[in-house]
């Protein structure tokens, strides 16, 4: 009787004896990053990673479809120089506008196909340098500032 009574006296800290313990403390281990109470996230931008591409237009016989190669450079694996890699891309292209050789810019947008979820917006033109009027595009004559031979004989 004594072995009994100096049993129900001991007091044992641990929780697993009489089952407190809730079985989700059990079934992962816990580290002290997890314990820490988690905040609901107010606002999470987008994540847009390569939102859009240009490109050249290769193919454009499809209706509302046209194949798009787009190059890139890749430094190689091995031998880590920069090497041009293409791919082709289905572009949507709702008025059927662009022509094989147009330069175009891909948009990501909702999967319109199984292979098209892109689409086909025109490039701006490039600001092109304008000649100055007496410049016929000869490099010695501006460089020195010296006439060639052919304009001195149209100036005599």
């Amino acid at each position: 009787m004594s072995l009994t009574s100096s049993l129900s006296s001991l007091t044992l800290s641990t929780p697993f004896l009489h089952g407190t313990t809730q079985l989700s403390h059990l079934s992962k281990p816990t580290s002290s990053l997890s314990l820490r109470p988690t905040k609901p996230f107010t606002f999470l931008p987008p994540i847009r990673a390569m939102k859009s591409m240009q490109g050249k237009v290769v193919c454009a016989t499809s209706d509302k479809t046209v194949a798009v190669e787009v190059t890139r450079l890749a430094p190689h694996p091995k031998y880590k120089r920069r090497v041009r890699k293409k791919k082709k891309y289905q572009a949507h292209d709702p008025e059927n506008q662009f022509k094989v050789g147009d330069l175009v810019q891909l948009e990501k947008s909702r999967p319109i196909s199984k292979t098209k979820s892109f689409l086909a917006v025109p490039v701006p033109a490039r600001k092109k340098k304008e000649k100055k009027e007496g410049e016929e595009g000869g490099v010695g004559s501006q460089e020195l500032g010296i006439p060639l031979e052919s304009q001195q004989e149209l100036q005599a």
